[in-house]
């Protein structure tokens, strides 16, 4: 078990460190006005989010194996679990909303500033925090 649990958490950060770096180059998406940046912005992007879905696909299944396999965080007293499993279905969302936004910056239909992606890009560090807090204090 603390094989799977290590490697976990090892694509959990994986897939974190895409989920803060692909909405900074949104924000610098937002602001470019050069082709030949703005395209390279973009190679960047569609990298870093095919390999951030390469690195989400294990997470979520070591997860559930350590959830369901070996019962962590089942039964009474756990309420915990359940409000961490809210915070990945929104990281999962988030990362699928990362995605869309991709698909406008490519064809050149985004409307949002970045200012609004500054914002955006601190989604992930809330819900992070809130599992870091659910995983370790379990305060439900």
């Amino acid at each position: 078990m603390l094989w799977i649990k290590a490697f976990h958490i090892l694509f959990v950060t994986s897939w974190f460190a895409g989920l803060f770096y692909l909405p900074r180059i949104f924000v610098n998406l937002a602001m470019e006005t050069e082709i030949a940046t703005t395209e390279r912005l973009l190679l960047m992007a569609r990298k870093l989010y095919r390999f951030m879905t390469i690195l989400m696909l294990p997470a979520i299944v070591l997860g559930g194996i350590l959830w369901l396999g070996y019962g962590i965080g089942k039964g009474p007293g756990n309420g915990w679990m359940h409000a961490k499993l809210l915070c990945v279905v929104l990281l999962i969302g988030y990362h699928h909303a990362c995605g869309s936004i991709l698909k406008k910056f490519e064809q050149a239909r985004n409307q949002r500033s970045h200012v609004w992606f500054r914002w955006f890009n601190e989604v992930p560090v809330i819900l992070l925090l809130a599992v870091l807090i659910l995983v370790v204090v379990k305060p439900f």
